[in-house]
């Protein structure tokens, strides 16, 4: 009788070529977008932490060109990737004029092969809403727009530094869904004297206007904006109790999903289908490029993964571009790095963290005692094949994701 001889474990020389290959092309599971930059508002609000300028006088030609040399660097360093979405934010991406709009987006189309359900989003202010203009951007491939609505309540709009009223955001919103199938528009909430019932009937009012998606944000207090100094000073009042943010969060979950729009990431609710493809990329961890002042990217190049900042200071940023210089600093990311960004994003959204693939990257198995404590616990689910955090998890994620990365 023939004895069974025992497969002998591949070479280790075999096994890091193999995982070597792997993280060369890891990007592919989250996709490749792109992300452009505006970085001018009417007015900077008080709670916004992004950077964000006012500017009375924007040329906006210069601008357009220096969008259009960065983008022809990265297809130079990064030819025949398969672009699944386009995003203009900012800052207030609707002040654009849309011939900046147009010519960038046929520069792009190009010089990538796209998806053939390429998303483009442009991020939008109810002041800066035109007919015409939305019109324009509708012409030039603009598929998706996203709006900065914030609150239904004339009240904390003013509170919140905002130049609309509710009546001017519910006029804007029409003027979008009538050019565009797809609108999103995000609102604030654990806001200045907020009760939970305030709340519900204004996220039930929200779900009654909304076409497919909604982005709700717990506000919160960011170091270096003007509510970060009020606060510092004993001037905000009115905030919520952390108890009572907990259960607008907990209201928020509930009545989402009544409406058929769950939460499929801690703060992002979607009828199915209607997920933002676009960030998508960044909680999967694909590539993505970032152009414009402040932006920032994940790029694979030759087989090494990149973060990328840029300038800030939208003038620097410009000069630098229009001498030829580059605008951008990249720093080499290392596996166990990546293991980690991937682990923070992966959790966030409902379908959870792929176990064998943080395992390639971080060289590790996730750590089977922290899981099962968490599992144990109601925190997470572990399916054996992936990680998805519970509700009951995601109102702590922090804290989940704290146990769970290497020490």
């Amino acid at each position: 009788m023939p004895v069974a001889l025992a497969k002998s474990p591949a070479p280790a020389t075999t096994q890091a070529s193999d995982r070597s290959a792997a993280l060369a092309t890891d990007w592919q599971q989250g996709g490749f977008g792109l992300y452009l930059h505006w970085p001018f508002c009417a007015a900077k609000c008080p709670y916004c932490d992004f950077n964000s300028h006012v500017s009375r006088q924007i040329d906006q030609r210069r601008w357009l060109d220096a969008y259009l040399k960065e983008l022809d660097r990265y297809a130079a360093e990064m030819p025949d990737r398969v672009l699944k979405s386009i995003f203009f934010g900012g800052g207030t991406p609707s002040l654009m004029e849309p011939y900046v709009v147009h010519g960038i987006l046929d520069r792009v189309h190009q010089i990538w092969p796209q998806a053939n359900d390429l998303e483009v989003t442009l991020e939008a202010n109810p002041t800066s809403v035109e007919a015409g203009r939305f019109r324009d951007y509708a012409q030039a491939g603009v598929s998706r727009v996203s709006m900065g609505i914030q609150s239904l309540n004339d009240r904390d709009l003013k509170r919140l530094g905002r130049m609309h009223s509710v009546a001017e955001a519910q006029a804007a919103f029409d003027i979008a869904r009538n050019q565009f199938d797809r609108v999103s528009f995000d609102l604030i909430y654990a806001r200045q004297d907020q009760t939970l019932s305030d709340w519900q009937a204004e996220l039930r009012q929200a779900l009654g206007m909304a076409i497919d998606h909604l982005s709700l944000y717990q506000l919160t207090i960011e170091q270096g904006t003007a509510f970060g100094d009020r606060y510092d000073r004993g001037l905000l009042r009115g905030l919520p109790e952390d108890d009572s943010a907990a259960d607008m969060y907990a209201a928020t979950q509930e009545i989402c999903a009544e409406a058929g729009m769950e939460a499929y990431e801690v703060s992002n609710h979607a009828l199915p289908g209607a997920e933002s493809r676009h960030n998508l990329i960044y909680w999967r961890y694909g590539d993505f490029i970032g152009i414009g002042p402040g932006a920032h990217g994940r790029i694979t190049i030759d087989g090494q993964r990149y973060g990328s900042d840029t300038e800030h200071a939208p003038g620097k940023w410009l000069h630098s571009i229009e001498a030829g210089e580059r605008a951008e600093v990249r720093h080499a990311i290392d596996p166990q790095d990546q293991a980690g960004e991937y682990l923070m994003m992966g959790l966030r959204i409902r379908e959870g963290l792929d176990k064998q693939r943080y395992e390639m990257l971080a060289g590790q198995p996730l750590n089977a005692e922290r899981l099962s404590y968490l599992s144990d616990i109601g925190m997470i689910i572990d399916t054996g094949h992936s990680v998805q955090v519970t509700e009951d998890g995601r109102m702590v994620l922090n804290a989940v994701i704290k146990e769970l990365l290497v020490d």
